[in-house]
């Protein structure tokens, strides 16, 4: 797969795994030998890009607990010299709601854990999971700073980051990268891009599918398991189908005349956006893994951007799922 560069040299695969769905959020947690196979399928098609999270919780069928961090660093083992690998720190879940901790001591607590359960002597990158507004920007990214000089993280990034924390943070230890939701059906983030470019921030785009929803492979009606977040996610209610068709018909005609398919459209029109943005789709099927991938093979020509731009631009569409909210 081709790579790209975040920030001042972070190489990585032009899509990355997003790897939550593994164990949290999407019903229960895959089974971890099918979930270790899925990784290893990854890899060989050229994946080298992993993300995780320490708050990536969640039960399987049989009621056994499951944790990602844990999956990743039995699974990703053999290929640890090979790959690069991202986990965050600084959120628990309570329900459908977060809570922030970042002050340094969590911090230090997190990294620990994270690097013990990865089987691990450092991470590639490090996000701050999201911002809290109890702890000053700067002392978290002197914690960040102390890190890497202590060769536990090689790079830092920042979770649904702003332009003001984004600068505050980075005037003590650069930025790799942040990471913020970016799809077609959410592209609030945009204005951020001016302010990545003049720091040399990249720009890791997480729920690049709109949670699976610009895939097209869900109809109306669909039915998810009761822990899934799906459930209540704007997109995916009965009347937002209506509401996006639109939407689906823009991505289904690009899909017919490029030969290839309404999620690979999508990814590739992220990667034709910057050359510094770098999609995380997230799957538990083989051939959706594999499908994702070839969606770094896919080009759109610059124009063909701006007419798909110009399209979304004039496109009504559904609300889509924002994140869960922060409770204080």
């Amino acid at each position: 797969m081709q790579k790209r560069i975040l920030g001042p040299g972070l190489e990585v695969s032009a899509i990355g795994m997003g790897c939550m769905g593994f164990t949290h959020a999407y019903g229960p947690a895959m089974d971890d030998a099918e979930a270790t196979r899925a990784l290893a399928q990854a890899v060989d098609l050229g994946y080298t890009f992993f993300d995780t999270a320490e708050c990536y919780l969640g039960a399987r069928a049989d009621g056994s607990y499951a944790n990602n961090e844990e999956l990743l660093g039995s699974a990703l083992k053999p290929y640890r010299s090979q790959i690069k690998l991202a986990s965050k720190y600084g959120v628990q879940h309570v329900g459908h709601s977060l809570l922030t901790d970042c002050r340094p001591q969590t911090i230090r607590q997190a990294i620990e854990g994270s690097l013990r359960r990865l089987q691990t002597d450092y991470l590639d990158l490090y996000y701050q999971h999201r911002i809290d507004d109890k702890v000053e920007p700067e002392t978290v990214a002197s914690v960040m700073a102390d890190l890497i000089k202590e060769g536990k993280i090689l790079h830092w990034g920042i979770s649904e980051a702003n332009e003001a924390y984004l600068r505050r943070t980075h005037a003590i230890c650069p930025v790799t990268c942040v990471q913020n939701r970016f799809s077609m059906m959410a592209r609030w983030h945009e204005k951020l891009f001016p302010v990545l470019e003049e720091l040399n921030v990249g720009f890791v785009a997480f729920s690049p599918l709109a949670n699976g929803f610009l895939s097209d492979a869900f109809a109306q009606g669909e039915k998810f398991a009761n822990e899934d977040y799906r459930n209540m996610m704007p997109q995916y209610q009965a009347e937002s189908y209506a509401a996006n068709q639109d939407l689906l018909a823009l991505i289904r005609q690009l899909a017919k005349e490029k030969q290839s398919t309404p999620a690979q459209i999508a990814l590739a029109w992220l990667l034709g956006k910057k050359p510094y943005i770098v999609p995380i789709p997230g799957s538990r099927k083989t051939k959706r893994i594999q499908e994702n991938a070839s969606a770094a093979d896919l080009e759109l020509s610059a124009a063909e951007i701006i007419a798909i731009d110009n399209a979304l631009a004039n496109i009504k569409m559904s609300d889509v799922f924002g994140g869960s909210p922060i409770k204080n």
